[in-house]
């Protein structure tokens, strides 16, 4: 499991729009914000937080161009110089038919590699368990966690009084 060896203090919301009020109102206090929890994706909550576009695409097309040369020089090495078989007027070297190979192979280095990247960045590989500061925030409730060593106690919980948090928790993860 996956230790952080923090004193969290997070409060709890019903609703996603008072989430990112509450989150750019910390912002705008420059309180330095943990972790946001939410049970499915909210919609401009990256830009609330200030967090930079993944650069996961940019590794996608990589790897694609990888599939695609490897298909491509593949098979161009195969039927030019490993087995140049030329039989019924067909082409030294069939282009057009290389195409669905090509895809084929663009698609599953792509896929594969941004799975493997994601996976890795995010610590997402089977056994690694994750610390969940509620059980709620994965059915129904919105979380917004501090480290409680970056913030005063009172301080924060005033915070969470005036943005509407159903209810304020102090974990150790």
């Amino acid at each position: 499991m996956r230790r952080y060896n923090k004193e969290v203090i997070y409060g709890l919301y019903n609703d996603e729009e008072v989430l990112l009020k509450a989150v750019r109102k910390a912002k705008s206090k420059h309180l330095e914000i943990f972790d946001v929890y939410t049970p499915f994706p909210v919609h401009g909550l990256d830009q609330a937080m200030g967090i930079e576009e993944s650069r996961l695409h940019q590794a996608g097309f990589v790897y694609g161009l990888c599939g695609t040369l490897t298909a491509f020089l593949g098979m161009t090495w195969i039927f030019t110089k490993d087995w140049p078989i030329i039989f019924g007027g067909k082409p030294h070297w069939p282009v057009p038919s290389f195409i669905p190979i090509t895809f084929e192979l663009t698609v599953l280095f792509a896929a594969w590699g941004m799975t493997i990247t994601f996976y890795t960045i995010c610590g997402l590989w089977p056994g690694v368990e994750n610390p969940q500061l509620d059980l709620r925030t994965t059915d129904d409730k919105f979380c917004l966690a501090f480290d409680a060593n970056d913030v005063s106690d009172s301080d924060v919980r005033s915070f969470f009084s005036e943005t509407g948090a159903e209810e304020v928790n102090t974990k150790s993860i």
